[in-house]
Formats: structure tokens, C-alpha cells, sequence
């Protein structure tokens, strides 16, 4: 009976201790960092909360401008998004251990595109919508490394960067 007991308790423990989701129900946690796209370098920054048992909702500002040469003639772009998204964690389904966080989810967004006086191309303002797969490894308690892959939003290739539970 003891050796049951004990190997209950071990499994329980096992668990708990390495298939936990590594955000916390209730807690939020920052993302920053920079991402991958053929038109210049965007930039963001975005809070996900622990809405439900693995699952998280967040928002996210993001930055992008980049030079065009369209013709031999030189446009600035500047993007300035603003989205939504939702994810849902696999930690526990897969029994991942608790320093990494496996997740996919949606977003929606909207996406403010400006550009020069006489540009004739076709780029336009807009809504967004988009999925997203990623990850992140936790170096420390608190703070993580971040990559996330995608497509239909301001981060079609991808962003990488520094998750902050707080």
C-alpha cells in the first residue's frame, strides 16, 4: 500500500512540477522584441494574460518603416498596428516541461499604412487577420526568449524576443 501511496504522490508531484503551462492564470506577462519581413524591420511590444487554463488573450503595438525604391524613385512607408490575439498553450496536453511554453492561436488587427505624397503603389490601411505559432524558452522564472511564426498580419515571417512575466 505504501508503494502505491508513494507512487501516486510521485506521479502528482511529476506532473505539477513539469507539465505546469508556464504563464499563470491571472498573471500577465510583456513581449518585446523585433520580427522578419521583406519590408524593413517591425518592432513590438504586447501583454498576454492568462485568461483560462492555457489559454491567454492579448494585445500588441507594433512599428514598422522601410524605404521603397519603386522606379528609381525613394518612398518612406511607415505600419503602425494594433492587434489582438488568442492563444491556447500545450504545455499540459503534451506534458511539456514548465521552462518551455508551446502555443498557436488567432489575431486581429488593424494596421495604419502611410506613405509619401505621390507613391503610386498599392499599400493601404486595413484590418488584419492572422494565426500565429510559437514558443518560449525561460531562462529564469521571469523572464523567457520568445519565437513565434505567422502569416496574414504585420509579422507575416515572424518575430523573436524577450517574454517578462510580472
Amino acid at each position: 500500500m505504501k508503494k502505491l501511496v508513494f507512487g501516486i504522490a510521485f506521479a502528482l508531484i511529476s506532473y505539477v512540477t513539469f507539465s505546469q503551462s508556464s504563464y499563470s492564470y491571472g498573471k500577465t506577462q510583456l513581449n518585446i522584441g523585433a520580427g522578419f519581413s521583406d519590408y524593413g524591420t517591425p518592432f513590438y511590444i504586447g501583454l498576454d494574460y492568462g485568461a483560462a487554463r492555457n489559454v491567454t488573450i492579448g494585445g500588441e503595438f507594433s512599428y514598422r518603416g522601410y524605404r521603397e525604391d519603386w522606379e528609381n524613385n525613394y518612398y518612406d512607408h511607415n505600419i503602425m498596428g494594433f492587434s489582438g490575439n488568442g492563444n491556447y498553450h500545450f504545455n499540459e496536453i503534451f506534458q511539456i516541461p514548465r521552462r518551455w511554453d508551446l502555443y498557436a492561436g488567432l489575431n486581429v488587427g488593424f494596421y495604419a499604412w502611410t506613405s509619401p505624397d505621390g507613391y503610386n503603389g498599392s499599400h493601404s490601411s486595413g484590418l488584419g487577420l492572422g494565426a500565429q505559432v510559437g514558443g518560449r524558452f525561460f531562462l529564469t522564472p521571469r523572464v523567457g526568449l520568445n519565437l513565434e511564426f505567422g502569416g496574414g498580419n504585420a509579422f507575416s515571417g515572424g518575430k523573436i524576443g524577450l517574454t517578462i512575466k510580472m
